[in-house]
């Protein structure tokens, strides 16, 4: 893990080892001031030697000077260097977040991601920055300092040693039980923010069905969980600040204290006790530096782990050593013995498929709700992996191709369409990158949106809002459809497009579809089945089975499941 870590600092060597000069050139020069010090007292004072004491002085002042300046650098580029490294593995996680499967997403929450994304990669940054200043900058002064103080007087020194195995014990004590708290608090803090995105998301229904109250009172359950998970974080912090000032006053009193006996007994001059009690005042904040280097590292680590976590996932959806590009001739899918479940113990939702859809054809895939039609749908671009059987386009095994390849063969209209918070420029360019306002406006009028669209003021500048909320379900399905247009694909899937619309978006949806589909092969996954009259086969699943297959009047003939599910919503 700390190889992983320390990878991140290898694109910005020079930063690092800048930020690392500073803090060595400062902490070496800390020691001096001491000693200069000592020799006023000890040399230059008793001696009147005047000269010897303007140069000490304007040692001193240099000192302060280049001390400055390497903080400006400490604090300047070494903050530098940890944005650039957080930035580095945000996006590293934000692309491979972008790889994973729709099986990891359906079993994490997006607020939890989000934690991880932001704070947890904050807490990272700070150990990145201060982890290797601080720990080299302790040793340095507490190394540097002590070999100083005991040349200097080694009763002193021994004396001034007395607290400092118990500051660090109990600092490394405590440091454990902070890293079970921070732990805590950042479970609890993803568990807020999947709360509030969930219920954010949700804001309409919440407030169709009047449940604010019961929003509030789900929010209060979390934020009270949360609190607890704080109150105890800072209740450890506050056995180990006041616990951790008591041994730096403690020190404080055993050098001045041990001093003042040895300056009693004639054992040390009075100035070695004064230059001891400058070198406390140095050696106490490398000293809680190298504590709280241990506490930050604690939250440091905690947080990578989260992000390793997350990194090590692979998805279970990869591309074989010998995958080749798709080629799509006429566009022929066929099903052999597919059967699928969402988790290997959970119950199956398609088994033993078998069908063949003609390349070039329009077939439907019906049944009730739950059947497995919109399942069955997402295997062919594989979303999903089937547990069992194979997937041909044109007689290539899909789970031997590359994903890229199938997916830029198949074009996807769902129920329930996301737009992008943007234009809907940007909206259509997921279709095609390179795509021009032409070519948009062309697209827009195969999609019987165009005229629409030009008459807005700000045309394909017009912001659509989040997950498109400014414009109606019908102008979101129509932009989907148009987005497919510019994407030119080989295979069309439609998913339930138009089963929660009015019938003239229904109508124009489904014209918009004729022209769509006209020399490709198109898949409709449908609710009503009015819609699918048309289709050259009709499919019908049940309890994830396929137990019907033919043309719309042939299937009413036969009286079976198809025509029972026609019958009802006739009444309907």
């Amino acid at each position: 893990m700390f190889k992983r870590f320390f990878s991140y600092y290898k694109p910005y060597k020079g930063l690092f080892i800048l930020d690392i000069s500073a803090a060595v050139i400062g902490s070496l020069l800390s020691i001096l001031f001491p000693l200069l010090t000592r020799e006023l007292l000890r040399t230059y004072i008793p001696n009147q030697n005047w000269s010897a004491m303007i140069f000490s002085f304007a040692l001193m002042l240099g000192i302060y000077f280049i001390q400055t300046f390497c903080t400006y650098i400490q604090v300047r580029w070494g903050h530098q260097l940890g944005v650039l490294m957080e930035g580095d593995m945000r996006q590293d996680l934000f692309e491979h977040l972008q790889r994973l499967s729709f099986s990891y997403f359906d079993a994490t929450k997006t607020g939890h991601l989000m934690s991880r994304i932001t704070n947890d990669l904050f807490m990272i940054t700070e150990v990145a920055h201060h982890g290797p200043e601080d720990l080299l900058i302790s040793l340095i002064v507490i190394i540097g300092a002590y070999t100083v103080m005991f040349l200097t007087s080694l009763p002193l020194a021994l004396i001034s040693l007395i607290p400092l195995p118990f500051m660090l014990y109990f600092g490394i004590h405590f440091g454990r039980k902070l890293k079970s708290g921070f732990r805590a608090v950042r479970s609890t803090v993803a568990d807020v923010n999947a709360m509030v995105e969930n219920s954010i998301q949700g804001v309409r229904e919440v407030q169709s069905f009047t449940s604010e109250t019961y929003e509030n009172e789900k929010f209060r359950a979390v934020n009270k969980v949360f609190k607890r998970a704080r109150n105890n974080q800072y209740k450890v912090m506050a056995s180990y600040e006041s616990t951790m000032l008591f041994f730096r006053e403690l020190y404080y009193f055993t050098t001045v204290a041990g001093g003042a006996i040895l300056i009693y007994f004639g054992k040390v001059p009075v100035y070695d006790l004064i230059t001891f009690i400058l070198y406390v005042g140095i050696v106490l904040p490398p000293i809680d530096r190298l504590i709280s280097f241990t506490e930050q590292l604690q939250q440091g680590m905690t947080a990578f782990e989260r992000f390793v976590e997350v990194m090590d996932i692979s998805s279970d959806i990869q591309d074989l050593p010998n995958a080749v590009d798709l080629d799509v001739s006429e566009g022929t899918i066929s099903f052999d013995h597919v059967s699928f479940r969402y988790t290997s113990d959970g119950e199956e939702v398609l088994g033993g498929i078998n069908l063949t859809i003609k390349g070039g054809s329009t077939v439907a895939i019906v049944g009730e709700s739950g059947a497995g039609k919109s399942t069955l749908a997402s295997l062919i671009p594989r979303f999903y992996e089937p547990e069992e059987g194979e997937i041909l386009i044109d007689g290539q095994d899909i789970a031997k191709v590359k994903k890229d390849s199938l997916r830029q063969q198949i074009g996807f209209v769902q129920q329930d369409v996301f737009l992008f918070d943007g234009t809907i420029r940007e909206n259509l360019r997921y279709g095609n990158k390179d795509a021009t306002d032409e070519m948009m406006y062309d697209a827009l009028e195969k999609a019987n949106l165009g005229s629409l669209i030009r008459s807005l003021p700000q045309g394909l500048d017009t912001e659509v809002g989040e997950r498109g909320t400014r414009l109606s379900g019908g102008q979101k399905q129509r932009i989907s459809i148009a987005r497919v247009f510019l994407k030119n694909p080989k295979i069309l899937i439609f998913d339930e497009a138009t089963s929660s619309l009015d019938t003239e978006s229904e109508f124009q949806i489904q014209d918009a579809f004729k022209r769509l589909s006209e020399g490709r092969t198109a898949i409709v996954i449908a609710h009503r089945l009015t819609t699918v009259r048309d289709a050259d086969i009709i499919f019908t699943l049940a309890e994830g089975a396929i137990v019907e297959q033919g043309k719309h009047q042939e299937l009413i003939a036969a009286g079976g499941h198809y025509a029972r599910l026609y019958k009802n919503q006739e009444v309907e």
